[in-house]
């Protein structure tokens, strides 16, 4: 069996390569479930939220649109899933705060009786 030392950094390479789409599948994996808390808090809307639930599913399914060892389509469909509940729970975020400012307009803006301070 050859051996060259050409062989074995290739096979080093991949093996690397490998290993660090694994860690980024799972942080980014990680990342996501944690967002439950996000969508219970933000009111997410449904399709964020089947957004959010099919990348979780994806990832632990063993249909896959590349092979399991290249974890290039998962980190994809987390980052998308991420990007999504970003942008709905800034939305939210936009919105509760509109209602906050519109509610304390309606309060200041109250003609105040003649025995008020």
């Amino acid at each position: 069996m050859d051996t060259s030392p050409a062989v074995i950094l290739i096979v080093a390479a991949v093996a690397v390569a490998l290993v660090a789409m694994l860690v980024a599948t799972a942080v980014l994996f990680v990342k996501v479930f944690r967002t439950r808390a996000l969508l219970r808090e933000a009111g997410v809307p449904l399709s964020n939220r089947a957004a959010y639930w099919g990348a979780l599913i994806y990832v632990v399914s063993p249909v896959d649109l590349l092979p399991d060892p290249v974890y290039l389509d998962d980190i994809g469909v987390l980052l998308l899933a991420l990007r999504s509940l970003h942008a709905a729970s800034a939305g939210a975020a936009a919105r509760v705060q509109d209602r906050e400012r519109k509610g304390s307009r309606t309060r200041s803006t109250r003609p105040r009786s003649l025995g008020s301070p």
